[in-house]
């Protein structure tokens, strides 16, 4: 005999789980961020949540500070319904840029909006007069914006050196001497009273250009710096490719063992002089044979400096090659003092790699310039903010295990 226990049992409260009340908050404001101003209504619809779960979730993020009703503005009729954006202000992201005699800093919103910028000289050489110069540019940054400093929530220093995963402390940063044997990260940490992120400038440019630049919607590709140094930044898969020991990309020691195709700046000026030496009347080329002047004078037609250039361009073509028949990206972006200049360098390393490889990747030169470093130190604090906020502003309570009667 066939028994409905279902009318026997008692109806029980079904508890909501606190993870699944913050899975609906989290999807809740991730969808008012990309399309507000947005109802209630809609945010149900498109969600595919309930109006009641969509409420309280609401409620939990208007009391948080990370959404707050905004005026409707759009051309349709809002019949009365209340609209909701996120809050840009609820955490603030301080990203910075040290060189050898420069520090760049910028102050951005959840949306990326630049709220300050500002760069400073720093004293080359002196660890803790840079540590004094991150404090006090902060704190300007900050000021500046007529925002709490409580506000900011994460700080992302991009290092010329290699940031060792196991304790974040820097090797090989032969440009800002002092930087390394010292626990720089929790100096800066200590320092800020914040907590604080060390990464490569080189792979925070990469970072950069695929959140804003030329590389967006492409999951492998390489960010190739060329100045009075070289590096690449690597990106596999979408994320950047640090290594085991966190010195991907440092293409230096490519050369290991063959010193005849160094394209940095000191050896192109080597470069220069020796040819100009050779061939004295076929240049307008004088001491100190520096990078910007052998390219302006390629422009205007010396031989002598388009014959540089030439060989300038075969030499980041040879250190293109190895990371392009191995990794088999798709992309090369030039940056630094030397790969921006594209209508020299482009044509002739394309033609190069054409020849060389199979499956040569296509090679363009950065839009973002020296803002590069910056910009991508403030993408990837932003990554981390927008989740911070989340699970620091959210509010514990004892809604958490709100029971939901069965019906």
């Amino acid at each position: 005999m066939f028994v409905n226990l279902a009318h026997q049992m008692p109806k029980t409260p079904r508890a909501i789980p606190p993870l699944l009340k913050s899975l609906n908050e989290r999807t809740v404001l991730e969808m008012i961020r990309s399309d507000a101003p947005i109802s209630r209504a809609e945010i149900s619809r498109r969600a595919g949540i309930s109006k009641p779960t969509v409420s309280q979730a609401l409620e939990s993020l208007l009391k948080a500070g990370l959404v707050r009703e905004v005026a409707h503005d759009g051309d349709g009729p809002s019949y009365g319904a209340v609209f909701f954006e996120a809050v840009p202000e609820a955490a603030l992201i301080l990203g910075l840029d040290l060189g050898a005699r420069f520090l760049r800093g910028a102050l951005c919103d959840l949306t990326g909006q630049i709220r300050a910028r500002q760069d400073v000289d720093v004293a080359a050489g002196d660890p803790d007069r840079i540590l004094e110069s991150i404090a006090v540019l902060g704190s300007t940054l900050v000021e500046s914006t007529g925002l709490s400093s409580e506000r900011v929530d994460t700080v992302v220093i991009g290092v010329p050196g290699v940031v060792e995963p196991s304790s974040e402390g820097v090797t090989l940063a032969t440009n800002v001497p002092g930087l390394e044997g010292r626990d720089f990260r929790d100096e800066a940490s200590k320092t800020l009273a914040l907590p604080v992120t060390l990464e490569n400038d080189i792979n925070l440019a990469a970072v950069a250009e695929q959140a804003q630049g030329i590389a967006q919607g492409i999951d492998d590709f390489a960010f190739l710096s060329i100045g009075t140094g070289l590096g690449a930044g690597i990106v596999m898969r979408g994320e950047i490719h640090r290594g085991r020991n966190g010195a991907a990309g440092e293409l230096d020691y490519v050369r290991a063992g063959h010193d005849d195709f160094d394209p940095c700046a000191s050896a192109l000026s080597s470069l220069a002089a020796r040819m100009a030496a050779e061939r004295p009347n076929e240049t307008s080329l004088t001491s100190p044979y520096g990078a910007p002047a052998v390219f302006a004078a390629a422009r205007r037609g010396d031989q002598v400096a388009r014959a540089v250039v030439a060989e300038e361009a075969r030499r980041i073509a040879l250190h293109i090659a190895p990371v392009a028949s191995v990794a088999d990206i798709e992309l090369v972006v030039l940056g630094g003092g030397i790969g921006t200049n594209a209508d020299l360098l482009l044509e002739p390393i394309r033609s190069l790699l054409g020849d060389w490889l199979p499956y040569p990747p296509r090679v363009e030169v950065s839009s973002l310039g020296e803002a590069a470093v910056l910009t991508g130190a403030l993408a990837l604090g932003r990554r981390a903010a927008l989740h911070n906020v989340f699970v620091n502003a959210r509010p514990s309570t004892s809604d958490d295990t709100e029971v939901e009667a069965t019906v």
